[in-house]
């Protein structure tokens, strides 16, 4: 199997033409000449100069940027975003059938071009991923820019990347202002968010507790936080939930939540909402179980993150209820989750989590993008995905995959979850007992409700 070419940029930037000599050295000589040029004649040549293009193409290659956090609070969802788009990269210059089932043009590489991921790390920092970002737009003529995990992070890289005309994707944003206030022309979210995870898991906490509970929330101070807490009160109230009007608001990053811990216990609330993500989600919840807080009071990780599970442990995460955009054991019943994560468990020996899948999934559906257009010039990789609602793509959760036009939200369905007991647990990976798929595009908010305008194209 070919090796995907992976060019770390903390070992040293480099300009294009090093950059992929250094490639090639790296993967074994595998860029010969012609190998993937093939299609490279079918893309239209009329088009004036707009961001790296024609820069970015003028070779066998084409870099995507990966701005991800392979340190810092979220680093664990940072690993895992490499390890999909690595199998994304490797799955496409392979020409993999499995591949065209939702890239159906992909053949070897995007448009005939070797697929080249250039790898920067994030450090969970806006301006950390501002800086690689710009490293490789300027230095690697990247064509894209993906990767992220805290929102604040995204619309940074959102907002880069409309200035140079450079596409970006987010991978996890929970911020509804990422596709809302803060939506740009150049940014597609396929991950589910704050609004579309309140309005799911709601119902499914009310059946399972009733409708006359007390909920205290634990936040953390930025875009995110503020966001899932604002709609998690709207939909929860709407159930006959009672908000007790004293969030405990922490930096992002904290290591001591005692004291917000302590004004949770004496709360009177009947849950704790843990708003938390990454290790701060795995460090407030075992420290709310170490105080003692959780044997009164019930906990929701509304927006779970997927290492949780196994770094807190089921005797504290048992019937603790969640949403995550992906879990695997839909590949029992999909034919499109099963291709991923056969493909997965055969490259990294373990099943995918959905910084995988959120990686894997958004770099296929700009393949598909890329090759509908029939060319990279961003401006019409751009029309192509605002045009996915005539094109939608089977997805690993069931149902369809598509962009929403007017804000570039992802249509896509997402998992409702909550944590098995141990003494259910079969295997390492049977952590979960999934209990709805929900409706990626009942779930969305109405078109304009987070204040998104979108800038004239191109």
């Amino acid at each position: 199997m070919k090796e995907t070419i992976i060019h770390n940029i903390e070992a040293g930037s480099t300009n294009r033409r090093g950059f992929l000599k250094t490639g090639a050295t790296v993967a074994g000589g595998l860029l010969v000449p012609g190998a993937y040029s093939s299609a490279a004649s079918a893309q239209k040549k009329d088009y004036p100069k707009l961001g790296n293009y024609p820069d970015g193409v003028a070779g066998d290659t084409v870099v995507a940027g990966l701005t991800l956090d392979l340190t810092g609070p979220y680093s664990a969802e940072g690993a895992g975003q490499k390890r999909g788009f690595e199998l994304a990269a490797e799955l496409i210059n392979n020409g993999d059938p499995r591949i065209k089932k939702v890239s159906p043009l992909t053949k070897n590489g995007i448009l005939g071009k070797k697929l080249v991921l250039a790898i920067g790390d994030a450090e969970t920092k806006p301006n950390s991923a501002v800086q690689a970002a710009t490293r490789f737009i300027r230095q690697d003529k990247a064509m894209m820019i993906a990767g992220s995990v805290s929102s604040s992070v995204a619309i940074a890289l959102q907002n880069t990347c409309e200035r140079a005309k450079t596409l970006y994707f987010p991978i996890i944003s929970g911020s509804s202002d990422t596709t809302g206030k803060d939506c740009r022309r150049y940014g597609f979210r396929l991950c589910h968010h704050a609004y579309t995870a309140a309005k799911a898991i709601a119902p499914p906490l009310a059946e399972a507790y009733g409708k006359k509970m007390k909920a205290i929330y634990l936040v953390p101070d930025y875009n995110y936080g503020h966001s899932i807490h604002d709609h998690m009160r709207e939909f929860t109230e709407a159930q006959g939930w009672t908000t007790i009007n004293s969030p405990q608001i922490h930096p992002l990053g904290a290591t001591d939540y005692s004291a917000y811990l302590l004004n949770v216990a004496n709360s009177g609330a009947d849950i704790l909402i843990n708003l938390d993500y990454g290790a701060d989600a795995v460090n407030s919840a075992k420290q709310a179980h170490q105080f003692g807080v959780l044997k009164n009071m019930k906990m929701c990780v509304p927006y779970m993150p997927a290492y949780m599970l196994e770094e807190v442990g089921p005797e504290i995460m048992q019937g603790v209820f969640g949403t995550m955009d992906f879990w695997w054991t839909m590949a029992d019943t999909n034919e499109i989750a099963k291709d991923f994560v056969d493909a997965y468990q055969a490259k990294f020996g373990g099943k995918p989590r959905d910084p995988e899948h959120n990686a894997y999934m958004s770099m296929l559906l700009w393949a598909d993008a890329v090759e509908r257009a029939g060319t990279f010039y961003p401006a019409e990789v751009v029309k192509a995905l605002e045009d996915s609602v005539n094109h939608k793509r089977p997805h690993t959760m069931g149902g369809d995959v598509y962009f929403r036009a007017e804000d570039h939200d992802g249509a896509a369905n997402f998992a409702v979850v909550r944590g098995k007991k141990p003494s259910e647990i079969k295997n390492k990976d049977d952590l979960v007992d999934l209990i709805t798929v929900a409706d990626g595009v009942a779930t969305l908010p109405p078109v304009g409700y987070a204040g998104c305008k979108m800038a004239p194209a191109a």
